[in-house]
Order: structure tokens, then C-alpha cells, then sequence
């Protein structure tokens, strides 16, 4: 079912409205939320608080084309999963270097913001479980395909992707991968995520350890950190 706003306040009000369409996995045993950072976070903060469900993240970086960083030509993901573009690639003929090249960039800021945002936090048990992946739109997928790749891998019960806004056609690619798809809008002339969010700033590391720390001090009191 999709239902259709003008557009969205900002991505609290879009994690809100999401979690009214999942509010079948609300209150159960073995579901996990995770966000993909950094825009991810805050929608799937909303998402985690209204289920009554633990929040964590899953880590993925674009492949962007060299000198058009916008345009994916893949993803990778932590685990050494890579899911590549081919139709970008062989279009622009970029070479298996190039792609190299710019995969171990995104590798280090892959792991670097694992520090940063995970610190001494264990990676979520999803083996097993509903997992609910939540970004705050989806463009191209090949983000989102990245991040399902990984997840998959860890053998889920599960696993259902929650988007504010996409296109219809990547909404359908994606139903044939995952277990379900929610998409509260699928306009068909896209353009670009940030069109159908009257705020669309960038989420900053600190917010992504904030919500991650806050949540975790609902679910997990003796373990929130004393310094917040």
C-alpha cells in the first residue's frame, strides 16, 4: 500500500510516519532495526522507538564515478561484500582499477566511521531475526543492494526494507530480493531524495552516536554511558 505525501517535514517526521506502516513488528521477540548511516539514523531511530525495538546500524559506501561522485557505480559493505553497477560501468567504461582505486577510499572511511559511530558496541546478532533496513530514500539501490548483500549473509528469519521515498521501479527490482519492501512514497518523477523533504541537512557523526547512544540507554540501562 503506498500512501502519498506532499513531502516531508524532515526525516523525524518521515521515521514516524514509517513506523506507523510497520507497526505489525511492534512489541516482538528477535526484531532488529538498523539504519543506514548517516541519513538513515534519525528515520530509523523513529522506527526503533515506536517498535519497541533494538536500533544499530548497517554500514555501506557508494562507489561513486570518479569526477561525478553522485552517480553510483556500486557499493561496498563491512564483510568485503561489493555489489557493482554494471550497466554504469560498462556505459562509462571504467576500468577494474578505477574501481579498485576508489573502493579502498570508501574502505577506510567504511572503517573509520565503524569507530566512530560503533565504538566498543558488539555488531547486532541478526542471525535468526525480523531485520527492518531503513535509509532515509533510495536513488539508485545499489546502496541498499549493498547492504542487503551483507545482511543475507548473516542468515536473517527476515528482512524487510523501509524507505520514506523511492522510485517505483527500484521499489519493485528490491521486492524480489528481500522478504518485504515499504515505501510510503513512489513518485515517478524522482529527481533526487532530498526533493520530497522540506529539511534535508545533512545528518552529522555526532547525531548518528547520539541516537545509537540514546536508544541504547532505553533498551540497555546498565550499559548507557555515564557521560551520554
Amino acid at each position: 500500500m503506498h500512501i502519498h505525501y506532499a513531502r516531508f517535514q524532515n526525516r523525524t517526521e518521515a521515521g514516524r510516519l514509517l513506523a506507523e506502516q510497520l507497526k505489525p513488528y511492534a512489541n516482538r521477540p528477535k526484531v532488529v532495526v538498523l539504519g543506514l548511516p548517516r541519513g538513515g539514523v534519525p528515520v530509523a531511530y523513529e522506527v526503533a522507538t515506536a517498535l519497541q525495538a533494538p536500533l544499530d546500524i548497517c554500514l555501506v559506501r557508494k562507489l561513486g564515478v570518479p569526477g561525478h561522485r553522485e552517480l553510483a557505480m556500486g557499493a561496498i559493505a563491512s564483510g568485503g561484500v561489493r555489489v557493482l553497477n554494471y550497466d554504469v560501468i560498462s556505459w562509462l567504461g571504467i576500468s577494474s582499477k578505477t574501481i579498485d582505486h576508489v573502493a579502498a577510499a570508501e574502505l577506510k572511511e567504511l572503517q573509520r566511521r565503524d569507530r566512530a559511530y560503533r565504538g566498543d558496541r558488539p555488531q547486532p546478532d541478526i542471525h535468526d531475526h525480523t531485520v527492518i533496513l531503513i535509509d532515509d530514500g533510495i536513488a539508485t539501490g545499489s546502496t541498499m543492494r549493498a547492504a542487503i548483500s551483507v545482511l543475507k549473509t548473516q542468515q536473517p528469519a527476515h528482512l524487510v526494507v523501509a524507505v520514506p521515498v523511492a522510485p517505483p521501479k527500484v521499489c519493485d527490482e528490491l521486492q524480489a530480493e528481500v522478504n518485504d519492501v515499504v515505501c510510503l512514497m513512489t513518485p515517478e518523477a524522482f529527481y533526487a531524495i532530498g526533493i520530497w523533504y522540506e529539511d534535508f541537512s545533512q545528518t552529522t557523526d555526532t547525531e548518528v552516536r547520539e541516537l545509537l547512544a540514546r536508544e541504547s540507554s532505553h533498551t540497555q540501562p546498565s550499559v548507557a554511558s555515564a557521560t551520554g
